[in-house]
Parts: C-alpha cells; structure tokens; sequence
C-alpha cells in the first residue's frame, strides 16, 4: 500500500508568478545583450512574458520554458532591428528627396502661432488647416473626425480667442 502511494506522488507544476520571477533579470539581460538598449530589453522581456502568459497551461509541462521565453525575446529583437534597419533605410531615401528647409518663420509669425498653439487642441487644429492649408471647412470636419457644424465651432471659437489674446477685434 505504502509503495503504491508513492507512485501516484505528481509534481505540482511551477506556477507562472515564481517563474517570472526567476528568470526575468536573466531575459532582460539577454535582451540588452540583443538590443544595446535598456528600455528595449525590457519591453523585449515584457512581450516575451506576456506571450509565456498566455502559453502557460502548455509551456508549464515544457522542460525548459525559459529557452522558449529566450527564443521569444531573440525573434523580437531581430524583428526590431529589421525593422529599425528598413526604417533607416526609408528616411534615408526620404532625405536624398527631401524639399528645400523651410525659412525661419518672421518674429511676428511665429508669436502668432505660438498663440495659435495655445487655443485649446480642435481649436488650433482648426486654424492651422484653415488657414495654413487653406482647407475647406467640410475636408476639416473629416480630418478631425466630426461634423461640419462642430468643425465651423472649433474655428469660430478659436478666431475668438485667438482675437482676445492679440488684443484685436474678432
């Protein structure tokens, strides 16, 4: 009977808490390693956890769900540096295309939009498409996500207030 008992003795199997706790600082450090960056070895390891997580049920009966984590973090970081290496790539083409710099906005211009800026955030938007981009009303309702009417407010209020910060009549 005694021997019988023994048999029927299952490890319990490792719950995800301890697991994370054990290996995190190993991952974030293979993932710096990887990366050379602090703050993307840690984002690294959190997606990597997070992907554990949901696994868990089936990667708690692995040997070793550590290498899986490990092979998690690997593909990130090459995903991130292909994809950091085809954005480089992009911007560089964009900078052999570039357009002339723009000139330095006149004093008063730039005062004017540094008011601009100011205007609560619609209101701003507002006036920067109407009046830099020469927008119609009706496409700036459509950039902003509301209606004409509600885009013809955001105009109306930001001139307004746009006039009582320059001290001129709206």
């Amino acid at each position: 009977m005694r021997q019988m008992e023994e048999t029927q003795v299952v490890s319990r199997p490792e719950r995800f808490d301890d697991f994370y706790r054990r290996e995190f600082k190993l991952v974030v450090g293979l993932a710096y390693a990887l990366s050379g960056s602090r703050n993307s070895a840690e984002d690294l390891a959190q997606e990597a956890f997070m992907a554990a997580h949901r696994e868990w049920d089936k990667l708690q009966t692995y040997d070793n769900p550590g290498a899986w984590v490990r092979r998690v973090v690997a593909n990130k970081a090459v995903s991130g540096f292909r994809r950091s290496a085809t954005e480089m790539r992009a911007l560089a083409k964009l900078a052999v295309h570039r357009l002339e710099p723009l000139s330095e906005m006149e004093p008063d211009d730039a005062e004017f939009w540094g008011h601009v800026r100011d205007l609560p955030k619609r209101q701003s938007q507002a006036i920067a498409l109407f009046y830099l981009e020469d927008r119609p009303v009706a496409e700036i309702a459509r950039i902003l996500g509301c209606t004409e009417s509600t885009a013809k407010v955001h105009l109306h209020k930001g001139r307004t207030n746009l006039a009582a910060k320059l001290g001129v009549e709206a």
